[in-house]
């Protein structure tokens, strides 16, 4: 039996007390001429197996001459039956470590129970990032060393970082892995520098860590100790293939007072930015929020709450859970007034605006169609409220240059360049400023 061959080769390539603990458990659950087929007793043995033997048995198949068959292993629950000790037994004695385990196993605290990738909504301002992160949760490192996410609060860094968490956990138990904010490796380093026991910080990170997340990096601006240990342990863990997420608010070389070395080292693999949702996302993540919270939704007033809720996501659940409270203590279904009272609430009635809702305000006060603004017309009359209307877009709401172009039918380097002729336009003439402020004044009216 091929299984059998295999294992009489392995013996000669593995420790003996790995073959007993690791290997002799192991079944042939079937076995054809290109696959074998081999069952676990439980999700954790799978994983272990795969990382950390399954090469060798490939290598063993070759050797027999039998390099074209694909080695598979399956979780046979069956196979658990009988393996643990009595409860009585157990408590009795120290738990013991199994062999070619290391000591120190993970460190993974208070993970949010809702941040893994079936909840996160993907458009194209995280597209990347998520792709990225998916790839980092699955084992591959095909974009570099490390990830870097750039994003402003509540846009959806913490939830991908967790999400890669929980992914690992679950698929792949026997990661070593480590998630926290660098606040929290701060604190533990200068407890560790306290208590003489850096050897055993350095160990942790440096040889017991396969994947490592951590998040703000922003909040080591200024402490110079901990960007060098956390230097030290990004190249070590870079140069051994290890896995690393990196999150902060923004890239870094717009971060402040950090170390030439350390910003180097936070840039060796792909930066990628989350920018604010846009419409399409937010319509998403408004009705995933709400199914979430068993509140039912009518369109218009998802469309409502896209349009009005712009930038930071976590407004977007303080929204929904607003809605949530008024409907059930006033017993009655979400309605369009009742939305609006929570907007006003959350963001105050003066910034609910939009792309859209600012054209149209400026097309009604130059007495100009809204299809004049859309058209390709570059007649000053058309082209200086179109310019205004980008302007101020651009100003007053948290859209990205492609979105407000879209509003007008046009691409971002348009809006760019409307927002630099009226800012400088504003700067040079008296007039013109005097009329984009009065309309300002207008708009938040």
């Amino acid at each position: 039996m091929l299984w059998d061959e295999v294992k009489e080769t392995l013996k000669y390539k593995l420790p003996e007390p790995v073959q007993h603990l690791w290997i002799e458990p192991l079944i042939c659950v079937s076995a054809g001429e290109n696959v074998l087929e081999l069952g676990c007793p439980d999700k954790f043995f799978c994983s272990w197996v795969k990382e950390n033997y399954l090469q060798v048995m490939k290598e063993s198949l070759v050797q027999l001459g039998k390099g074209g068959v694909k080695l598979s292993l399956s979780v046979v629950p069956a196979l658990s039956h009988g393996r643990d000790e009595s409860p009585a037994e157990n408590s009795t004695r120290e738990q013991l470590r199994l062999p070619a385990i290391p000591e120190i196993y993970s460190n993974v605290k208070n993970l949010h129970p809702r941040y893994t990738f079936e909840e996160f909504m993907v458009g194209d301002s995280n597209a990347l990032a998520h792709t990225a992160c998916k790839a980092i949760a699955n084992g591959e490192t095909f974009f570099g060393p490390s990830l870097y996410i750039n994003a402003s609060t509540g846009l959806g860094k913490s939830h991908l970082t967790h999400a890669v968490a929980h992914n690992i956990m679950t698929s792949y138990p026997g990661t070593r892995l480590y998630y926290m904010t660098a606040q929290q490796f701060s604190a533990e380093m200068v407890a560790r520098i306290r208590s003489n026991t850096m050897d055993q910080f350095k160990t942790k990170y440096h040889n017991n860590c396969d994947v490592l997340l951590i998040e703000d990096v922003q909040s080591l601006t200024g402490k110079t100790k901990t960007q060098e240990e956390l230097n030290e342990t990004l190249d070590i863990l870079m140069k051994a293939g290890k896995r690393i997420i990196l999150t902060g608010s923004a890239v870094p070389r717009s971060l402040k007072n950090i170390d030439d070395g350390f910003r180097s080292r936070m840039s060796a693999g792909l930066i990628s930015t989350i920018n604010p949702p846009d419409l399409q996302t937010s319509r998403l993540i408004i009705a995933r929020k709400a199914a979430n919270s068993r509140l039912s939704l009518a369109e218009d007033l998802v469309e409502y709450l896209a349009q009005s809720v712009r930038g930071d996501i976590r407004r977007l659940e303080s929204a929904i859970v607003g809605l949530k409270a008024k409907s059930v203590l006033l017993q009655k279904n979400p309605d369009l007034a009742m939305a609006k009272e929570v907007v006003a609430e959350i963001i105050g009635s003066s910034q609910a605006h939009s792309a859209e809702s600012i054209r149209d305000f400026i097309a009604r006060q130059f007495r100009v169609s809204v299809t004049d603004l859309q058209s390709r017309s570059r007649r000053k009359a058309i082209a200086f409220p179109r310019q205004v209307s980008m302007y101020l877009a651009r100003k007053y709401t948290e859209e990205g240059l492609a979105e407000i172009g879209r509003a007008f039918n046009r691409d971002h380097s348009t809006v760019l360049h409307s927002v630099r002729v009226i800012t400088e336009s504003m700067s040079r003439n008296g007039s013109i400023r005097g009329q984009v402020e009065l309309l300002a004044k207008k708009l938040g009216q």
